[in-house]
């Protein structure tokens, strides 16, 4: 190893250097006694040493500088490595050449900020547009003529589901045959011209395309625990914006920004900058609902006899529109003006499960079934409050404006609850530990959803005392199922979710592989479908949602204490592992001996050596008497 840095080498040593180790020439020493280039003389009381704790980390290799610091950065001798190779060595490209840093504004390189600022907009614009899309959906197809919130477990399972498959289908054979930059484009302006057509053409001329006539008639035949499927075919263009705009969710923002994002960032620059874009999706949360709320508030304006949904539509489709075209002009401006970083070219191996494999390794393990039940008991949880929340809140705003208000309050409520919730986590995590953290959204799902199907059940004898308060039991289920989903969507995001990440850590490589693989292709499809295969199941059994309400409440209540029970079991398996593995460090840290390099040379300009030894962990090299 010696010979090949001393001949062949990426550093060679400076022909007359001045630091004190090297005054004439370098003798055929260790590695470790030529490692330090440092201007500075060493002292051996703050070099490489290891105390138990590990605290104290190889200091004599530099000094770490604040990001604002004045403090000027330590000089090293730095040399060609033409010089060592030799007459006819082959020097690799750019060895030995040192790297020069760009210009800096506020700490941050000015090429850093031209690839985060551009992907922060486009964040913004995305989250904006769903924000305004996700609300809207929901307004056409439950306070549609002939539809209810019953459409939505049907529309996910039978409509959405096949959508989204056949389009990952398309997507994959596009993928192959286009360049990334045609793929983009390829895929966002389908979704931006839908849009901007359904705002103007699709929902003014829906009256005389829908079949309304053939679903009144099927209706009639097959009877009202029907409603849900058949208000699919009766509205079906509505059905199909509800499709677009959950796929906008799942391909725009999870394929095609996250993608991009991942494409011209580095490692270094994700860690920094990827948690604020979680702060500033939730920024546009906030926006987005005011402008739900204010183009939703226009119809007190308007005279009689106008539609005011269809001008609130057209308005917030042009948003849609315009934000999408601007998506695309921060995508052109980075991929024209900012250089790509170069990727390694070594490509990791992913475990390919089939669904039974990953059943098979979910059983298998304890640790990854807790985890499984998580994942799966979330998705259930809330799709079962939800439903029957939307149609309460039908039943209390069934205007498309109304409803579209309230919801751009929602929105804007569950942003601030959520950024609240983003910067209070670090403090949870620290205090409580992981434990509580992650049982504290369950927590929330169970208390909140006792309450809202209690004001559902017991209505009737609550009505007296809700009644001095000024609302009625259909107005406070209302409200506290919106307090339900915005508590429990927040403490998700902030909470929930860093916990599922963090509970892969201390697992070894193939069970963490292996593990989240299993719950990528079994328990996130699962958690989502489950709870809407369940509605479907309670309302073709029962005739209706609202007869269904008593037994979904008791299927809440199951699945949150087994939610629960499953937090409590992974955290004493988390604990263990993780002590296990600190223990596992301390052992090793005690059992390593890192050397002393000592600062004493010779009057020419060799290290001594002497026979004395470090008697206690560490050990130093000889030195002179």
């Amino acid at each position: 190893m010696e010979g090949v840095i001393q001949t062949k080498g990426l550093l060679s040593l400076p022909s007359n250097p001045q630091t004190k180790i090297f005054l004439n020439k370098l003798p055929h020493k260790s590695l470790r006694q030529r490692v330090n280039l440092s201007s500075n003389p060493i002292n051996p009381t703050s070099g490489l040493s290891l105390n138990f704790n590990g605290s104290k980390k190889f200091q004599a290799f530099g000094t770490n500088h604040g990001l604002f610091s004045l403090q000027k950065p330590r000089c090293f001798h730095v040399c060609k490595a033409s010089a060592a190779a030799g007459d006819g060595a082959a020097v690799p490209a750019g060895a030995g050449e040192l790297e020069v840093e760009g210009p800096k504004f506020m700490g941050i390189e000015v090429l850093t900020l031209k690839k985060i600022v551009p992907l922060g907009l486009m964040f913004f614009c995305i989250l904006f547009n769903y924000t305004i899309l996700r609300d809207t959906k929901d307004v056409l197809v439950v306070t549609a003529k002939g539809s209810s919130a019953e459409i939505i477990p049907f529309l996910k399972t039978w409509v959405n589901l096949p959508m989204a498959i056949g389009f990952m289908l398309l997507y994959t054979k596009l993928a192959n045959v286009l360049s990334k930059k045609a793929l983009f484009y390829t895929v966002i302006l389908p979704f931006i011209a839908f849009f901007g057509a359904f705002g103007f053409v699709l929902y003014p001329m829906s009256n005389y395309f829908h079949p309304t006539a053939l679903a009144d008639r099927l209706l009639d035949f097959l009877g009202p625990r029907f409603l849900g499927p058949l208000a699919i075919l009766r509205i079906w263009s509505f059905c199909l914006f509800y499709v677009m705009a959950e796929l906008w969710g799942s391909v725009v923002v999870s394929v095609l920004f996250w993608g991009f994002a991942n494409q011209i960032t580095t490692v270094e620059e994700a860690k920094k900058f990827y948690p604020l874009f979680g702060l500033g999706a939730n920024v546009a949360l906030i926006f987005s609902g005011r402008t739900v709320k204010y183009f939703s508030n226009m119809r007190k304006h308007l005279g009689p006899g106008v539609d005011g949904w269809a001008i609130s539509l057209k308005y917030m489709m042009s948003i849609v529109v315009i934000m999408g075209f601007a998506i695309c002009g921060l995508y052109w401006w980075v991929n024209t003006f900012v250089p790509l970083p170069t990727r390694s070219k070594k490509k990791k191996e992913k475990p390919n499960m089939t669904t039974m494999e990953s059943l098979k390794f979910l059983v298998s393990s304890p640790y990854i079934r807790d985890l499984a039940t998580l994942v799966v008991a979330y998705g259930i949880s809330i799709n079962l409050v939800e439903v029957t929340w939307k149609s309460k809140l039908k039943a209390q705003f069934p205007s498309p404006n109304e409803y579209s208000s309230f919801m751009g309050d929602f929105s804007t409520a569950t942003g601030i609850a959520t950024f609240t919730m983003m910067l209070l986590s670090q403090w949870i995590f620290n205090k409580y530990g992981w434990g509580v953290a992650a049982k504290i959204t369950p927590t929330v799902l169970l208390i909140t959803g006792v309450g809202f199907f209690s004001l559902i059940l017991f209505g009737g004898p609550l009505a007296p005392g809700l009644m001095s308060f000024g609302i009625t039991p259909l107005l406070a289920a209302v409200y506290v199922g919106a307090m339900q989903n915005i508590f429990s969507k927040s403490a998700k995001y902030s909470l929930f979710d860093p916990c599922k990440e963090m509970a892969y850590i201390p697992l070894d490589e193939d069970t963490k592989v292996k593990g989240k693989a299993a719950i990528d292709v079994v328990c996130n499809p699962l958690g989502k479908s489950g709870g809407a295969l369940i509605q479907q199941f309670m309302i073709l059994t029962f005739g209706s949602l609202a007869n269904s309400t008593p037994y979904l409440g008791g299927v809440l209540l199951v699945i949150v204490i087994a939610w629960l029970g499953a937090a409590k079991s992974l955290d004493t398996q988390f604990t263990a592992l993780r002590k296990e593995e600190e223990l596992e460090k301390e052992m090793e840290r005690a059992a390593v001996k890192i050397p002393i390099v000592s600062a004493d040379v010779d009057t020419n300009g060799s290290l001594g050596s002497d026979s004395n030894t470090n008697s206690s962990a560490e050990t130093s090299f000889p030195r002179n008497a």
